[in-house]
């Protein structure tokens, strides 16, 4: 009988401590929505507004900060793949079809990953998603890729961001911001 309680007793305290909370990352995970609206759709107050608040794209990604750090040509190499964020891939979610450079996507799940240069990155669309940072990539697999002319900024970005936006009609630009560059990519919606 004792042997049986010691038993229960060691089960429940191992138990417990597999319900133990996971440790607060130091990289945040964030959403970029677009329309950047679109989280409040099923507020609306009318079809129409409905409509126009109905999610497009949406951006998952943990958002490193600099902390002092040389971001660009050290902690991420030029002309390497880059998980465009921090932890687990960067993930795009497509409600509707798009173009990306010259491919057009159907909607569904996609990682994002990107390769910096000095002057341009190139952005990556791959099929290979739930997977932690770029390891274990098949990159022959990249269904679509679109570069983008790097802009350098006074003010520094401390911490990584990434915001979408309609630059013109059906033209939706991901804009990426760390450090001292900014970064656009064109995505035509269809």
């Amino acid at each position: 009988m004792k042997k049986l309680l010691l038993f229960g007793f060691a089960l429940l305290a191992f138990a417990a401590q597999a319900q133990d909370f996971a440790p607060v990352d130091k990289s945040v995970m964030d959403i970029a929505y677009f329309p950047k609206d679109a989280h409040r759709a099923q507020l609306a107050k009318n079809v129409e507004e409905k409509e126009k608040l109905s999610p497009r794209l949406r951006v998952m990604y943990s958002r490193p900060m600099m902390n002092g750090r040389k971001i660009f040509g050290e902690l991420v190499k030029y002309g390497e793949p880059w998980r465009l964020g921090a932890n687990e891939s960067t993930e795009l979610i497509l409600y509707t079809p798009v173009k990306i450079g010259e491919d057009v996507l159907s909607a569904g799940r996609y990682t994002l990953y990107c390769t910096p240069g000095q002057d341009e990155w190139t952005l990556h669309v791959n099929p290979n998603t739930d997977k932690w940072g770029v390891y274990g990539f098949d990159f022959s697999r990249d269904v679509a890729h679109v570069s983008g002319k790097v802009q350098k900024v006074d003010k520094a970005i401390e911490a990584l961001s990434i915001v979408m936006y309609e630059a013109a009609d059906r033209m939706v630009h991901l804009k990426v911001g760390w450090e001292n560059s900014v970064v656009e990519f064109p995505i035509e919606l269809l």
